[in-house]
């Protein structure tokens, strides 16, 4: 009897571990931990959001922002990163709507960055011990926020670590 309850325990702790290691790095109110990458992307996409975003650079994952973010990016279209994205109000509406909804919801902070390469879990994945000292300044890569030079899966949502190959 001793070895069921044991066994019961065990299997009830199992989804509080895994909570445990997705919201870890939250202290600093930002999205991260290791199971992070498993909810990035929404199972249902919105073309209008594909077609804008991705006209520039990949249409990022809503997951690897807070809504909050994502509302504070949207609403500066006219100066996005010192570019005019501006769009008609309906379209930025549409758009904003389904980052929102599908933005980070392990969250847990008032911290709301505008660039993903900001968020602590950017920041950890990408420290100078996994990630050679340069590795964004190559011309094959250019800059952080070129995911897709490095994580295959970028567009798709998936930065599994298990898919990252590091140009020269």
């Amino acid at each position: 009897m001793k070895a069921v309850l044991s066994l019961l325990c065990a299997l009830l702790l199992l989804p509080a571990i895994s909570l445990a290691e997705a919201e870890e790095g939250n202290e600093k109110g930002e999205s991260g931990g290791k199971h992070a990458s498993l909810a990035l992307q929404p199972a249902q996409m919105n073309v209008k959001w594909q077609q804008e975003c991705s006209s520039c650079h990949i249409a990022y994952a809503p997951g690897l922002l807070s809504p909050e973010s994502w509302r504070r990016v949207m609403a500066g279209l006219d100066k996005h990163f010192g570019t005019d994205a501006s769009l008609a109000p309906a379209e930025s509406k549409e758009i904003t709507d389904f980052l929102v909804r599908n933005g980070s919801n392990r969250w847990s902070g008032t911290a709301a960055p505008l660039r993903i390469t900001e968020t602590s879990g950017f920041l950890r994945e990408h420290r100078g011990d996994e990630v050679p000292a340069g590795a964004f300044k190559r011309a094959s890569v250019k800059s952080a926020a070129n995911c897709q030079a490095c994580h295959s899966g970028a567009a798709k949502g998936d930065f599994n670590e298990h898919g990252v190959k590091i140009p020269n």
